[in-house]
């Protein structure tokens, strides 16, 4: 074998080297000085397959019509105990959230009981109907607005300003699948930590290719193209996710979240050259 050819690997090597330090991603940015690993450990076969052009995915992914990521899966958490107003002493009901009291309209402290999903009367699982989820939104916001309170006390405006922004933040929670997943498996002790380190070599040679891609597409048409493909990737990670959560198989679940990570943010780059 000549020099040329033997060399032909490490220079491989040291191209992908390159385009791994420079993704704009914490994670693999780590991965260079974490793991130890021939050349060749790297050399995984990338799908050529492009899907057709789709619309940027980051704020619209709820759940497909024909998927069902349920399972009819019970979390945990518990819906608050009884509470009592701190104006008139009525007493909550279970089963609404005690955000403002029904009976004399006095918007309640927070109380850290009341999860996200039962903030927006959800049933606690990971495929959720969007439309729904944004108008009681919408709806708890007019409840809180500021204008409605202005001639409250300063304890219930401070009370308001808490609550809403409590629930803006459930709302980006819930609506933002990723999120949604890590906050699932929060209610169920699970914690993820989304600066580990990963383990997976095949994703990330997958990640360095995609890098690769990006940086050589042409022009918008061909970047549109590349982002379908993660939002497909995307996608799939979503469903492995659904799937072993429904199985308790939280190993798993944490897995899918990892990769939905890695698609999110190579997306993010895609968005800031289109």
């Amino acid at each position: 074998m000549t020099a040329c050819c033997q060399d032909q690997p490490q220079k491989m090597w040291t191209k992908k080297l390159r385009i791994l330090t420079s993704f704009p991603v914490a994670l693999l940015r780590r991965e260079v000085t974490t793991f130890s690993v021939s050349p060749s450990q790297l050399d995984f076969p990338v799908s050529s397959s492009i899907s057709p052009q789709v619309d940027q995915f980051p704020q619209r992914y709820f759940v497909r019509n024909n998927l069902d990521f349920s399972g009819r899966f019970h979390f945990c958490s518990e819906a608050a105990q009884k509470l009592t107003c701190w104006n008139c002493n009525a007493v909550s009901s279970t089963t609404t959230p005690f955000l403002v009291c029904n009976a004399c309209g006095s918007v309640q402290p927070v109380d850290q009981s009341v999860d996200y999903f039962h903030i927006f009367g959800l049933e606690k699982k990971y495929g959720i109907e969007g439309e729904n989820l944004e108008r009681k939104y919408k709806d708890w916001q007019r409840k809180l607005h500021p204008d409605l309170v202005h001639t409250k006390s300063e304890k219930e405006r401070e009370y308001a300003a808490a609550q809403s922004a409590r629930v803006i933040d459930a709302y980006r929670t819930l609506t933002d699948p990723l999120s949604r997943a890590i906050y699932i498996l929060k209610l169920e002790g699970v914690h993820v930590d989304e600066e580990e380190r990963i383990d997976d070599l095949e994703l990330l040679a997958e990640i360095m290719e995609l890098r690769e891609t990006v940086e050589e597409a042409a022009n918008t048409q061909a970047l549109k193209q590349i982002q379908g493909e993660i939002q497909g990737k995307f996608e799939q990670s979503s469903i492995s996710f659904a799937n072993a959560l429904q199985k308790r198989k939280y190993e798993e679940a944490v897995a899918a979240t990892q990769r939905m990570t890695y698609y999110k943010r190579a997306n993010e780059e895609i968005v800031k050259k289109l």
